[in-house]
């Protein structure tokens, strides 16, 4: 068994229901999202505030993987953040803490690292300008600021991405329908504004999907 299947296994063990181990493990195994992260966060030293956290799997795969910085998780989904709590207590992580609000009203105390993943397109144009400078504000000198979005480009992995938000919104999984796709520009001229050295590149893996990874670090002041 591979490293990421035994990671997998580990962490959707603590799921609760039938679909949703299913739905992480299957989400631990294909996504190149967490490795990513991981790489990107491995010799950082300082805490992380993870924006739309969801049930909190990135945490608890920093952990899989012996990253023991503090992490705070932020969700807007209470239903996601009452699950993650429990998927913590049951695998025993440490040091991770998930809280529930409304990111458009403000965003938890920190300084350090901060991750936005895959919920950019549901907010508008302005609100995501808020979010992106706000999430800035956050980080430390030499932290860095890492972002998953699908992108708006006019191609097959951007209408495939779009089905597939639209997918989540009628299950449920989602709160929300897609409102507004970023571009590559929107993060160069927001990030460069505050100072930060910037780096977008395809981040897709094997999926079908339109996703990017883009990654501002903050000098050192």
């Amino acid at each position: 068994m591979s490293d990421r299947s035994k990671i997998a296994k580990s962490i959707s063990t603590h799921c609760a229901g039938l679909w949703l181990p299913n739905y992480t493990s299957c989400k631990l195994k294909t996504d190149p999202l967490y490795d990513g992260v991981y790489t990107e966060l491995v010799s950082s030293e300082l805490p992380l505030l993870d924006i739309g956290c969801g049930l909190g799997i990135l945490s608890m795969y920093l952990r899989e993987r012996g990253w023991k910085n503090p992490v705070t998780g932020f969700d807007f989904d209470s239903g996601k953040i009452t699950g993650g709590r429990v998927m913590l207590q049951r695998g025993g992580y440490q040091n991770i803490t998930l809280s529930q609000g409304d990111a458009r009203a403000g965003l938890p105390d920190h300084l350090g690292d901060v991750t936005i993943l895959d919920i950019l397109q549901f907010f508008t144009d302005l609100e995501q300008e808020q979010l992106l400078r706000a999430a800035a504000s956050k980080v430390a000198p030499g932290g860095k600021l890492i972002i998953r979005s699908g992108l708006y480009e006019k191609n097959t992995r951007f209408y495939t991405t779009v089905i597939a938000d639209m997918f989540a919104k009628c299950t449920f999984w989602m709160k929300a329908a897609p409102v507004r796709y970023p571009t590559a520009e929107f993060f160069k001229k927001t990030l460069a504004a505050e100072r930060f050295a910037i780096d977008i590149r395809p981040f897709w893996g094997k999926t079908p999907f339109n996703n990017y990874l883009i990654v501002a670090t903050r000098g050192l002041e």
